[in-house]
């Protein structure tokens, strides 16, 4: 006979209550199950800061020679002696900046004899967009179509018969964008590959200084955007360039524009802005 310890509720010892039991087999189960990783987090895609343009029409032109500031702008008042924002010109739909820019900067040759000239324009442009951005969120792109500011690597026309080595051309268009209509600039900027490095270099300092809404000069020449530069190329904003272009960004940007379903906007026509870069190679013949 089994002996029976009347302790354990009539039970004999070496067996278990079902509680225990019935955790062992849920722990030998587990054993048993594959264990799954978790779940990547799936996260939403930034968006595109500089979204292709979907359709674009350009308005009549911004800022005709001799224009001056729009009536009542705060440029067309006053002077401060530690910028020369009384010398900036604003356009009939308000002052041609943006808080994020997208920048397209004409490839160069990869390649071949040319290789080594194309990377010093390269270098040199390159070198100027590092100072703005240290003011202003830029983006650098690969297609035309997604940039306000189109950098050419090339000497401008002629214009009433005289050579230059950088000019600015500003246009407004409507600009469609991810479905939405948007007032833009669009500013195309030529820099002549035929200087020195240091010299091209001040030359697109001073151009995209009017891309990025400087339509003005400066009396200083030791400033980026001044009217007549000194001996000595610019390679640096001073001061004074950047405090008119914090002063600039406080300004509204240009005023949103909606053309109707199924029309196209009116004004289509016109001459863009243009401002010609005054920097000379000292260097140079």
């Amino acid at each position: 006979m089994k002996r029976i310890d009347r302790r354990c509720g009539g039970r004999p010892r070496h067996q278990l209550s079902p509680a225990p039991r019935l955790l062992l087999l849920l722990s030998a189960l587990l054993l048993q199950l594959p264990i799954q990783p978790p779940a990547p987090v799936q996260s939403s895609p930034l968006p595109d800061p500089c979204p292709p343009e979907q359709a674009a029409h350009p308005l009549p032109p911004p800022l005709p020679e001799g224009t001056s500031p729009a009536p009542g702008s705060p440029a067309g008042t006053g002077t401060a002696p530690d910028s020369y924002r009384h010398r900036l010109r604003s356009t009939p739909h308000g002052w041609a900046r943006r808080d994020h820019w997208c920048v397209w900067v004409e490839p160069g040759s990869s390649e071949g004899p040319a290789a080594r000239w194309d990377r010093r324009w390269s270098d040199a442009v390159q070198a100027a967009l590092a100072e703005w951005s240290g003011l202003l969120p830029l983006t650098q792109v690969d297609e035309p179509e997604r940039a306000q500011v189109r950098v050419l690597r090339r000497r401008p026309p002629l214009r009433g018969g005289r050579a230059s080595h950088g000019r600015a051309e500003l246009a407004l268009r409507q600009v469609q964008r991810g479905g939405l209509w948007r007032l833009e600039p669009l500013v195309v900027v030529h820099v002549s590959p035929d200087q020195r490095q240091e010299a091209t270099q001040a030359t697109a300092l001073h151009e995209l200084g009017h891309a990025f809404g400087l339509w003005g000069h400066s009396d200083d020449p030791g400033d980026a955007m001044a009217g007549v530069p000194g001996p000595v190329p610019v390679l640096r904003l001073s001061e004074r360039d950047r405090t008119t272009l914090r002063w600039l960004q406080r300004q509204p940007e240009l005023s949103p524009e909606h053309p109707p379903d199924g029309e196209t906007p009116q004004g289509l026509s016109g001459t863009p802005a243009v401002e010609g870069s005054p920097h000379r190679d000292p260097t140079a013949d």
